[in-house]
């Protein structure tokens, strides 16, 4: 029960929801449709290669074939390990069309989330884009007898050699890998192979069998069955599952959040259908980017694939030179990209290499900030802009590569500031709000209805109401049927009445806009859509006797950041160790407890993915919090704390450096590091000599992300044209010297 709602429920407007689709039929029906002969693209080492819808539905089919004829069962589960790519793609609705229910991965996170996620939704089968990625998982996939089958999509010209190599080096004398014999025809023997902890357990009486194929060879084998694939669409309705996806809860555990085939369809279906002018076939081109693990990119997707639109998929490395390559009319994007942009913008207008050049650019930006998107410019202010349009705000939006029509961005908080001045530039941004849960979009600003600061408007279909707490709610046709395995956290997340309690608290305002304005929940998320969960971070920081409070904090921004409230006590015990006798504030910049604490929040970046660690900590003295609670009655809230502290949150994210690695523990990144004449260099030696202890914050492998060179698509991806050739893999130097930007 919610009990009184502060405001009314704003109902589903007058359009029409799509429901009964199943995400294949989507597919089907631009085929026959929408034509379209470069519906996918995807950069190779010898430029674009295109595949056409049809040609696309055809790989699909042949793999979703392949797969039943491995024996699967409707509902089995096909982990996805996969680039953000065509072949991810084809994976998707391959099982889809299977009737079989994917489980995509996000690459970035650690090795042990990745094995739960394998573990917890006990998928049947793997599908990992290529070897290199393999490779990094193999040695954890001894205990899961429930897997069988793991298929590569992109394999070396030698793929059998290989194979039977893999099969055989077990038994190769003064290997590291157990020496039992494997005959030729057993499949492939996982347990041991380079897993240090394995090495020291007997070999299992009867080991994990996995047998390993190509893509092309169960592609090949779906081609010579005796199904038909179209027999297939018969097999599926549009209320069977379709995929699960793990998000993190506020403990950090993750949770595999139901989606329909109808969820997702009728949002992807339902969020086109209000997108003023959006049009048909090959009219839009669209530059994908954002990981397709994660529900807003995949879902935008169908409605693209559904639309027949011409889709080229890039990465956050190669989008900005894609752009100019594209010249998409549809790009979907996080506030991050955006921000950076618009930072870029700002810096141009300040160091413009003329002074002329200089006072243009700011007094278009001066111009730009007026701007009100809800009312059309008129009179001399509407001359300024033409004028301002063509000496400065056509070069921004060539950025975007010119004929950008629709700029959609989820998946955190854009500023307001950035979404009025790209509009005043002819670039109006698309903000909104939406979950995993509610299968990616509840609300979106669109056309003339487009306020920023805001979320915009609930699509058709979704209900969304307030609680008195301040809540955001909703239901529809969107939502999760609940959590894979978790009944318990199901019922909490979805109320005897059908309302989805999200977690957000926002306001609804007389014409229906939604604005967030805080949260109920202490998940939040980053720049980049990320979520992050303080929870366990502050709670292994807390085990520290050297710690009495600890804020994580960092939503809507790049990175994470942290607030320590020290244990003075133990902290002058401590320093007392090594000879220093100081008062509070010089001993909250003294280096060896600055390295203390730097060690510590080491040991809680460790279970984190790459780009969740906390890269900058501030130590703040208990009396500004003493302070403050004697006039209240209870422990001040999180929110209040934050309140509090605001100065103090400002200043660090103003001085966030370079990324920690959770093995550097002697390294002093913080900005009083100077003071003391220690360096990053210098700074190991000379706290190992001044300091008399530091925690050890060794992280095992197995709680990192996989190796961030190999988990983002390169300048060259491996493609297969399904037209019985394989294309060599790319040389991994290459690969090896290309860095992530998101």
């Amino acid at each position: 029960m919610i009990g009184t709602k502060t405001t009314k429920p704003v109902s589903p407007d007058s359009l029409t929801v799509r429901l009964g689709r199943t995400l294949p039929s989507l597919l089907n029906e631009a085929s026959l449709q929408v034509p379209n002969p470069h519906a996918f693209n995807q950069w190779t080492e010898s430029g674009w290669q295109s595949l056409s819808n049809q040609a696309f539905q055809t790989a699909v089919e042949s793999l979703a074939v392949g797969l039943l004829e491995l024996g699967l069962q409707k509902g089995d589960r096909v982990a996805l390990l996969m680039h953000s790519d065509v072949n991810f793609c084809v994976a998707d609705l391959g099982c889809l069309l299977a009737n079989l229910v994917d489980v995509p991965i996000d690459l970035t996170q650690t090795l042990e989330h990745i094995i739960f996620v394998l573990d917890h939704s006990e998928a049947r089968v793997l599908i990992v884009s290529n070897l290199d990625l393999l490779q990094q998982i193999l040695p954890y996939l001894w205990n899961m007898p429930q897997l069988r089958y793991i298929i590569v999509v992109s394999v070396p010209e030698d793929w059998q050699a290989v194979r039977s190599q893999w099969i055989t080096s077990a038994s190769t004398p003064g290997s590291q890998f157990p020496t039992k014999e494997i005959p030729e025809s057993a499949c492939l023997d996982i347990p041991m192979l380079l897993h240090p902890a394995s090495l020291e357990q007997s070999h299992p009486t009867v080991p994990q069998c996995l047998q390993v194929f190509s893509l092309e060879e169960i592609q090949h084998n779906g081609q010579a069955s005796t199904i038909n694939p179209r027999s297939l669409h018969d097999a599926i309705a549009a209320h069977d599952l379709a995929t699960i996806v793990y998000i993190p809860d506020e403990q950090g555990q993750l949770q595999g959040v139901m989606l329909t085939h109808e969820n997702i369809s009728a949002n992807a279906l339902t969020s086109f259908s209000v997108i003023p002018n959006l049009k048909r076939g090959a009219q839009e081109v669209v530059l994908s980017f954002l990981p397709l693990n994660h529900v807003l990119a995949r879902t935008l997707l169908y409605g693209h694939i559904n639309y027949g639109h011409s889709i080229y998929f890039s990465s956050p490395n190669r989008v900005m030179k894609q752009l100019q390559e594209v010249h998409p009319t549809v790009l979907t994007t996080v506030p991050l990209f955006l921000e950076k942009i618009y930072s870029k913008i700002l810096e141009h207008s300040h160091k413009a290499s003329s002074i002329v050049e200089r006072l243009l650019l700011r007094w278009a930006m001066r111009l730009a900030k007026r701007y009100e998107m809800e009312h059309q410019p008129s009179g001399v202010y509407a001359g300024l802009l033409t004028l301002a349009d063509w000496l400065v705000f056509a070069k921004w939006r060539s950025v975007f590569g010119g004929r950008l029509q629709h700029l959609i961005c989820g998946g955190a908080a854009l500023r307001a500031e950035v979404a009025t001045v790209f509009a005043a530039a002819g670039i109006p941004v698309m903000q909104g709000y939406g979950l995993t849960q509610a299968s990616a979009v509840v609300c979106c600003n669109r056309g003339s209805h487009n306020r920023p600061g805001t979320v915009g408007t609930p699509i058709p279909g979704v209900e969304l109401t307030i609680a008195e707490d301040g809540e955001i709610l909703i239901r529809g046709p969107y939502i999760t049927p609940g959590y894979y395995r978790n009944s318990e956290a199901t019922r909490s997340l979805i109320d005897s009445q059908g309302w989805l309690h999200t977690g957000d608290l926002g306001t609804i305002s007389e014409d229906g806009f939604l604005k967030i304005v805080g949260l109920k929940k202490s998940l939040f998320k980053l720049s980049t859509g990320k979520y992050i969960a303080p929870q366990p971070i502050e709670q292994r920081l807390m085990q520290s006797p050297f710690v009495d409070r600890t804020i994580v904090i960092g939503a809507d921004q790049k990175t994470c950041a942290l607030l320590i409230i020290p244990n003075l006590a133990a902290l002058h015990r401590y320093a007392l160790e090594f000879g220093i006798d100081s008062p509070n504030d010089a001993l909250l910049k003294h280096p060896c407890v600055l390295a203390l604490y730097q060690a510590l929040v080491n040991v809680a970046n460790c279970h984190l993915p790459y780009w969740a660690i906390v890269k900058q900590f501030r130590l703040i003295h208990p009396d500004i919090i003493s302070n403050a609670e004697q006039n209240s009655i209870e422990p001040l809230s999180r929110t209040a704390l934050l309140q509090l502290l605001t100065d103090e949150v400002k200043a660090l994210f103003a001085e966030i450096t370079p990324q920690v690695r959770p093995q550097n523990i002697k390294v002093l990144t913080s900005p009083d590091a100077d003071k003391w004449n220690i360096n990053e260099q210098a700074g190991s030696e000379v706290i190992d000599l001044l300091c008399s202890y530091l925690p050890d914050a060794t992280c095992p492998v197995f709680a990192q992300s996989l190796n961030p060179r190999l988990t983002t698509l390169r300048l060259i991806v491996p493609f297969m044209l399904y037209t019985g050739m394989n294309i060599p893999e790319f040389s991994r130097g290459i690969a090896e010297q290309l860095i992530t930007i998101l």
